[in-house]
This record gives structure tokens, C-alpha cells and sequence, in this order.
């Protein structure tokens, strides 16, 4: 496999300095029974730890440094033992994960910056604001994904320009008896503040300001904006007339959506496949504004980092950013999970493969990483819940309770 070699090869044509810059690793605790020098400890998850095996080996013939493979289930065990693990000299040096937990790998000290130095240039500028904190760069990103709008073309031939008239629009062909939804949007008990983001950044209410540097500011909360009345009304609206429910869930929007039951739905990449089993044609396209502002829909990026705790992080870092960074690794990596690759070069080849992919990331251009910030934790606890009861009417006045919502974020962030 073809990757990127920097000036450590020279060094391994010396003969000498590898044996002692890159040396060491951590252990990888429970996971790992080898404690050789030379040895690097990699965290992944079951959907791309094939694809990681041939470059793995590449490096170690090209460095002398094994790099072992450990299989973790991806998700919130894998994070908090991670968080665990690495103060105690036992966690991995390298592991996968969602830039939203990057917040808490900084507040805990676990994570290394890392060096990725022109190579930064290579990337999307949203994959890297997503991997920094606070204007340090501490992860490779590897993929993106966002929602976008999914158009069944069988029951509309076009997207309008706002979201009032893709709902007319929608509300048309269910009147003709060809749809039951007008437009559907995931949401559940709880609602969905994740695909409802794009319609309430569209009133002028993101949740946070930002910083010179790009980064997110807890200390300018703007959820509570004018245009968050605005938008709290709205949903106030799209309740009664049942274009949001809060009893359609995940699952469920995507298999009606699946079945022919509505012209639109708002949609990540990960619902496609049961759209292509399902038959249905459709065109993915950007959000309509719901206000006067552009959506800015939230964007995942997912990556790898280097624990603050390994032995050697030279290795480690030059294992990350020059052989999981590369083209082919990174096309390795799409064609394993389905997720955009996130080198600039790897997504227009994947992008020219499969439209797909092309159209979603023109959509992810325009979004915003979501907040990594531990102060997330203190939206997370009202923001739902309170859309919930908006759309189901049982809130009161929605600008009082919009008010009333930002005002104890606002208190759980101060402390």
C-alpha cells in the first residue's frame, strides 16, 4: 500500500535514532498482553479494524514498530474506558473515535495534540475545526456526515425554496392520496434536536457564539435569541399540523420513508441503504430555509486520536497522520463504514464514484461541527424535552418556555 513517508525515514536509513525516539508504548491494559518496546496500541471498532491490518504492517516494515489492533465495540464503553484507562498507563496509544467526545477526552487530560502541520491544508475546514478544542488540533479526521434533504422523486419533481413550501408542497400530494406524511423528520419522545438544527439556525438561534478562532464559546449562549421564539412557535405549528410527531421515531421515519409514504425526509447517509433496498429514487439536496438565515445542519466527524499517556507518541503521531491520512487508507476506511472520507483528495474520488457521497458533502460544507464543549451536557438535559412539548402543545407559551429552557442551560453552565 502506497503512504506518505516523512523525514522519520531518514532516520530509520540511519539505523540508530528509531530505537530510542520511538520506543515504548502503552501497554493497552486488559486488551493487550504485549508489552514490547516496540509495539503501538490501536483502539477500532469491528467495521474498520480489516481495512487498518495492511497498513499497520506497512509500518512496521517500514519503522520496526508493530502496531497491534485491538477490536472494541464503538460508542460510550469504548470512550469511558479509554477515560479510564489512560491515566493509569493502560489504555491504548491511538484510538477511533467521534470528535464530540473530544471535550471530555481534554477536560480529563487524556488526549495528545497532535502534529499534523501542512497536512492540516488537506483537509475540509469544518473536519478540522471539528477535531480542535479551544484552537489545538488534537485528531486525524477520517469521515463526515450530516443530514441533508432526501427527495423521493416519484412524488415530487422538485425541491421548493423554503421549508413553508416544501411542507404546501408536501401537504399537496397527501391531499391527492399518493403520500401520509407531508415531510418527515426523525424525532421521538424526546424530540430530535439534531435534525431540527438546521430549521432553528435558520430563525437566527444557533446554540453557542464562537471564538475568533472558530471554536465554540459556552460563555455566548444564543439559543435563547429572539429567533429561538420565533422558531419555538413554529414548532408550536408543525405540530398541530403534523408535520413534526413526536411518536415517529428513527427507525420508523426511515422505513416510511422507505415505503413510498412521504415526498421528503430529512436524512443522514447511514438511511440509504433501506432507501436502495426499498427501490425508491430519490435526489438529496440542501435543507430549505425555514427563517431568513441559511441552515447550518450539525456535522459528525470521526477520527483518531493519540492518548496523552503513550510511551511513544513520535511513532504514534507519524503512524496517525502520515499512514492513516493518506488517499488509501482513507478510501479503505469509506469503502468499509460508508462514511465520506474526510481527506479532501479521498472524498472526490469517492464522490465521483457515488454521487451520494458528493451530494451530502456539499450540504456538509455548509454546516457547523456539533459542540464537543462539556457545556453540551447542560443543553442536552432541556433541549429536547422542551421541543417535546412544544410540538405536542403541552409547553404553554412557547416563548416562555423557550425563555424558561435557555435560562437553566444558562444556570447548569454556570454551575
Amino acid at each position: 500500500m502506497k503512504v506518505n513517508r516523512t523525514a522519520a525515514t531518514a532516520i530509520v536509513a540511519g539505523g540508530l535514532v528509531l530505537a530510542t525516539a520511538l520506543t515504548g508504548c502503552a501497554n493497552g491494559g486488559s486488551d493487550s498482553t504485549d508489552e514490547s518496546a516496540g509495539t503501538l496500541t490501536v483502539w477500532v471498532d469491528s467495521n474498520r479494524s480489516d481495512e487498518l491490518k495492511d497498513i499497520a504492517a506497512q509500518f512496521e516494515a517500514d519503522k520496526g514498530i508493530h502496531v497491534k489492533l485491538v477490536q472494541k465495540e464503538y460508542g460510550d464503553v469504548m470512550k469511558e474506558d479509554f477515560v479510564k484507562q489512560v491515566p493509569t498507563g493502560k489504555g491504548p496509544d491511538v484510538i477511533i473515535g467521534g470528535h464530540d467526545w473530544l471535550g471530555l477526552f481534554v477536560q480529563n487530560g487524556v488526549v495528545a495534540p497532535l502534529e499534523l502541520g501542512d497536512a492540516a491544508a488537506d483537509y475540509s475546514e469544518v473536519a478540522i475545526r471539528a477535531m480542535s478544542y479551544e484552537g489545538t488540533t488534537y485528531g486525524l479526521p477520517v469521515s463526515i456526515e450530516n443530514i441533508a434533504l432526501v427527495r423521493n422523486t416519484a412524488l415530487a419533481d422538485s425541491t421548493p425554496a423554503t421549508w413553508d413550501e416544501v411542507i404546501a408542497a408536501g401537504q399537496a400530494v397527501v391531499a391527492e392520496g399518493r403520500a401520509q406524511y407531508p415531510v418527515i423528520v426523525p424525532s421521538g419522545p424526546e424530540s430530535d434536536p439534531y435534525h431540527l438544527y438546521p430549521l432553528q439556525t435558520s430563525y437566527g438561534a444557533p446554540l453557542f457564539g464562537t471564538n475568533p478562532d472558530g471554536s465554540y464559546n459556552p460563555d455566548e449562549l444564543l439559543i435563547g435569541s429572539e429567533g429561538g421564539n420565533e422558531f419555538a412557535a413554529k414548532l408550536v405549528e408543525w405540530g398541530a399540523e403534523g408535520v413534526l410527531n413526536t411518536n415517529i421515531t428513527g427507525d420508523i421515519a426511515r422505513d416510511e420513508f422507505a415505503a413510498g409514504k412521504s415526498p421528503y425526509m430529512l436524512s443522514g447517509p447511514w438511511n440509504l441503504p433501506a432507501f436502495q433496498e426499498a427501490g425508491i429514487d430519490y435526489a438529496i439536496e440542501p435543507i430549505p430555509p425555514a427563517g431568513p438565515e441559511a441552515p447550518t445542519p450539525f456535522v459528525g466527524v470521526q477520527g483518531f486520536f493519540v492518548s496523552a499517556k503513550s510511551a511513544n507518541p513520535l511513532a504514534a503521531n507519524e503512524f496517525v497522520v502520515n499512514y492513516l491520512g493518506t488517499e488509501e487508507v482513507q478510501l479503505a476506511l469509506y469503502e468499509a463504514g460508508g462514511r465520506p472520507p474526510a481527506l479532501t483528495s479521498a472524498f472526490e474520488i469517492a464522490s465521483a464514484e457515488n454521487p451520494d457521497v458528493g451530494a451530502f458533502g456539499e450540504v456538509g460544507i455548509t454546516g457547523v461541527p456539533m459542540p464537543s464543549i462539556p457545556e453540551m451536557g447542560a443543553v442536552w438535559n432541556y433541549w429536547g424535552a422542551t421541543e417535546a412539548a412544544l410540538v405536542n402543545n403541552t409547553a404553554g407559551d412557547p416563548t416562555e418556555a423557550w425563555q424558561a429552557m435557555a435560562a437553566k442551560i444558562q444556570a447548569d453552565i454556570a454551575g
